[in-house]
């Protein structure tokens, strides 16, 4: 028997990113990441950044299933288990945990669990013109007084990979899929910025293929947001179209309209698509 796969590809609502850790010496830092595509630079948020997102999630939604909770008062996380257990808590089974530590005789004592669920780098659809805003943060001036911060108008796409037959409790792929729903804004590595990363429009894939096929999905079509590829991929027949739920606001486009006619299930709402590709999980039960 074939296992089966979850994979979602979500693209967010366009708003404005930025990074207020740009003051200090009075000169321009890069305070969004950059990566180049072709001949553009586009932004990127990192796949931890979005980690950290979803476990403030479970955190706020299933706290008393979740090992790790952060604590922004002294900054710091707490465990309810240091010593980590996949089976008891959503956060080691989805995300995995790494305990470096030495034990007699110095030999090595690490304990570790590789998460998994799999993130991929958030790409931003728009390219990255160099646009900077000034500010000041107050009291005497000087030198350091003045600061700058990059600032992105856009939006973003990133792709999500689950098998749940590898998670200690399968029905933990559901509340996986909740938090992608519901994630408030994302953490670390540069990108502590107020951002709404909840899907505009999102693909979900359910498959006994390994492979996801559906990863930037998503484009720029004018002003509007657009997945010609999808459609593409569904008219040659590399993805089946029984495989796909689609959800969103690209359901109101031309795109959604004509996947559709292909075959695949397509919502108005990204909830309502959530909720029907949770019926779909291998153990068919939602959480």
């Amino acid at each position: 028997m074939m296992s089966k796969h979850l994979f979602a590809t979500i693209v967010t609502a366009t708003a404005v990113a930025a990074n207020n850790r740009g003051e200090g010496d009075g000169r321009t830092l890069s305070t969004l990441q950059k990566i180049t595509c072709g001949n553009d630079q586009y932004t990127t948020i990192s796949a931890e950044a979005i980690r950290w997102g979803m476990r403030e999630y479970f955190q706020n939604r299933h706290e008393s299933i979740t090992n790790r909770t952060f604590n922004p008062d002294v900054n710091r996380y707490s465990f309810k288990n240091e010593r980590f257990s996949a089976e008891d808590f959503i956060d080691d089974d989805l995300l995995g945990y790494m305990d470096a530590k030495k034990g007699k005789d110095n030999e090595d004592a690490t304990t570790k669990r590789r998460g998994a669920l799999e993130i991929s780098r958030a790409i931003s659809l728009d390219p990255y013109w160099g646009d900077i805003a000034f500010g000041s943060k107050g009291g005497e001036k000087g030198k350091t007084s003045l600061h700058s911060i990059e600032v992105h108008c856009t939006a973003y796409q990133y792709t999500i990979a689950l098998t749940p037959e590898s998670l200690k409790d399968p029905n933990r792929a559901a509340l996986a899929l909740d938090a992608v729903g519901a994630v408030r804004h994302v953490g670390g590595n540069h990108a502590r910025f107020l951002y709404d990363f909840r899907p505009e429009s999102i693909v979900i894939r359910v498959t006994d293929d390994p492979s996801p096929w559906i990863m930037n999905s998503f484009k720029r079509v004018g002003d509007a947001v657009g997945c010609p590829l999808l459609v593409r991929l569904v008219e040659v027949g590399d993805v089946k179209a029984d495989e796909l739920i689609v959800g969103g606001e690209i359901a109101d486009t031309p795109y959604g309209e004509h996947l559709s006619k292909l075959g695949v299930k397509v919502y108005r709402g990204v909830k309502e698509a959530i909720s029907a590709a949770k019926a779909q999980l291998p153990t068919g039960v939602t959480v």
